[in-house]
């Protein structure tokens, strides 16, 4: 098939490379020039995984037009806070009604409290045909084919097992779901529990403190998940539980690299700057709350990476607050 991956960032690049594995044509759709001339020249994205050489199948333009043209099926890879710009991008270079698309961006959009796949729906319509892809997946090993797991998420289980046979392989296992907004928030979410994870072991907390964030970090995750009407057996899953780990642990992980940071005193803007990505979950940490009020779900730790992050509180005081909340029954 021709398959046009939206974003050539280390995601982008990855599921690029897992694509043309399976003998698709790839075009990669970068924002800049001398990222696809990397690509096309050099087979080597230059600013992401470029120690990776890519697959003779893989080319790229700046083009978004000429990338989607003709294109069979689209992979979008953009950052929380491009989903709209980048659905209504495809939109005005004229996607085809029934192109298959799955989005494989995690975040929630603060205005309205929408997740990717909602916002493509709202742009482009026809959500029988939208799919989103989530799963304990660092795309530094993925794009060299270290074995995986992920799951893709449709209201059309159809279009979850045309994912399934398009990424799936033997080092990649695609798992499907139905349940799509539980696979969106626990994509949001773990980015968040990652933050606060970073953010203690930065203070020379330990793996006690850091299971504890991410077991409680699960709770609040499967609280919203159900409130929004999603399955909680959802977050015991890959999107879930196996995402959780991963972000929480992996020496990959940007989340919780930058909630150490964090701990030094780092503000996002600088992190970012200096690293040349998106830190997803600071970013989830302040959007995700119109869904916590409107559903008026309690999110405590949630609570305490926005207060770090975006008011500037101070660490040790925040750190108290969790640990001064009072004692009550593990489930209810």
């Amino acid at each position: 098939m021709n398959v046009a991956v939206i974003g050539a960032g280390s995601w982008g690049t990855a599921l690029a490379q897992v694509a043309a594995r399976n003998e698709h044509d790839v075009k990669l759709w970068a924002r800049r020039g001398d990222v696809a001339r990397g690509v096309n020249e050099a087979h080597r994205n230059p600013d992401y995984l470029s120690d990776a050489e890519l697959s003779q199948r893989v080319t790229a333009s700046v083009d978004l037009a000429e990338v989607i043209r003709g294109a069979d099926a689209v992979v979008s890879v953009t950052p929380s806070k491009f989903v709209r710009g980048t659905a209504e991008g495809l939109r005005d270079a004229g996607i085809g009604e029934d192109v298959p698309v799955v989005i494989c961006t995690k975040g929630v959009e603060g205005e309205t409290g929408m997740v990717p796949v909602q916002i493509f729906d709202d742009a482009i319509g026809n959500s029988y045909r939208l799919a989103a892809l989530s799963g304990p997946n660092h795309a530094e090993e993925i794009v060299h084919g270290v074995p995986a797991g992920t799951v893709v998420a449709s209201e059309l289980p159809d279009t979850a097992r045309f994912f399934q046979d398009l990424l799936g392989q033997p080092s990649f296992r695609v798992y499907t779901s139905d349940d799509v907004i539980g696979v969106e928030l626990c994509a949001a979410f773990k980015n968040i529990i990652a933050i606060a994870v970073g953010a203690a072991y930065g203070l020379g907390y330990g793996d006690n403190t850091a299971a504890m964030l991410m077991t409680r970090g699960q709770a609040e995750m499967s609280r919203l998940v159900a409130a929004a009407g999603g399955n909680a057996m959802t977050c015991m899953g890959l999107a879930g539980t196996g995402d959780l780990i991963a972000t929480c642990m992996s020496r990959h992980s940007r989340n919780r690299m930058f909630g150490e940071a964090l701990a030094k005193g780092v503000t996002v803007e600088e992190y970012e700057a200096v690293r040349h990505m998106v830190v997803e979950g600071a970013e989830a940490a302040r959007t995700i709350g119109t869904l916590a009020t409107r559903y008026d779900v309690e999110l405590p730790i949630t609570d305490v990476v926005r207060g770090l992050v975006w008011e500037h509180l101070p660490l040790e005081g925040v750190a108290n607050l969790l640990s001064s909340r009072s004692q009550k029954p593990e489930f209810y």
